[in-house]
């Protein structure tokens, strides 16, 4: 009898010691039903994953702003361009670089920073994050933090977009803890496939008829369709009376407490 109590006992403490990790190794792939008529997308539980754990994908206050990201796996030859645009227009923009990208346009890098654009982290080697363990995820991270440190003055991003931007609670979680917050979109469509462009016009429209307020934009800058739509779409949304923010903006709109009513 006691033995059959302890084998009770010690296949519980089993269960309970492994059922965390099979939770957490669920992965989910970030995703949503796309909105029109300047309404935002519906993200279900996805949403309550990131607000339970400190993470982002569009500014929830109703002001008509926006947040443009891109993200850079590699170069196509479109980036520079972009950058003058935006220095063009003083557009503060997000580019979440890989550890190739980083060593292989260490220029381009380098003008981000000096124009005031914020540097994001998309990891090194652009791997599955629910596939790995919080040290791998933290090695991931950190290696890419230090390519950008080894030219540029920033010692450590703060702002993280999983690759392919596959994710659970844990990953997030784990990136929190590690000092890095999580920005997902609420704006996006299938742009990175360079022999499927369509012209600019096209890359406009899809912009143009997700837009909603609080949107964060992602954007692939191998497209050479989104580098021509840019122009385009700043200046006809500037005109809807939209404005285009950083993400530090986002972070600290919701990170300072607003004034009591009243006072």
């Amino acid at each position: 009898m006691l033995k059959k109590l302890w084998l009770m006992a010690f296949a519980l403490a089993l269960v309970i010691t492994i059922l965390p990790s099979i939770v957490s190794a669920q992965s989910y792939g970030w995703g949503y039903k796309k909105g029109s008529n300047n309404q935002p997308p519906e993200v279900g539980e996805y949403g309550k994953i990131l607000e339970e754990n400190g993470g982002y994908y569009m500014d929830n206050s109703g002001d008509k702003v926006i947040y443009l990201t891109f993200d850079n796996g590699y170069e196509a030859g479109h980036t520079e361009y972009i950058l003058d645009v935006l220095k063009e227009k003083e557009v503060p923009a997000t580019f979440f670089v890989t550890g190739h990208y980083v060593r292989s346009q260490p220029d381009l890098i380098k003008r981000m920073v000096k124009e005031g654009h914020i540097l994001g982290n998309h990891s090194d080697s652009h791997g599955d994050f629910t596939k790995m363990s919080k040290a791998e995820i933290k090695k991931e991270l950190s290696d890419l933090d230090q390519e950008v440190a080894a030219i540029t003055d920033l010692k450590k991003l703060q702002y993280v977009r999983p690759p392919r931007g596959t994710f659970n609670a844990q990953t997030i979680q784990w990136s929190n803890e590690l000092g890095y917050t999580h920005v997902f979109w609420s704006l996006a469509f299938v742009d990175w496939h360079k022999d499927k462009e369509k012209g600019w016009k096209s890359a406009y429209q899809e912009v143009m008829k997700q837009i909603h307020p609080g949107a964060v934009i992602l954007l692939h800058t191998v497209s050479k369709d989104n580098a021509e739509a840019v122009p385009y779409f700043i200046d006809d949304l500037r005109k809807q009376g939209y404005q285009f923010k950083s993400l530090d903006d986002l972070v600290m709109k919701n990170t300072i407490p607003k004034p009591l009513f009243g006072l």
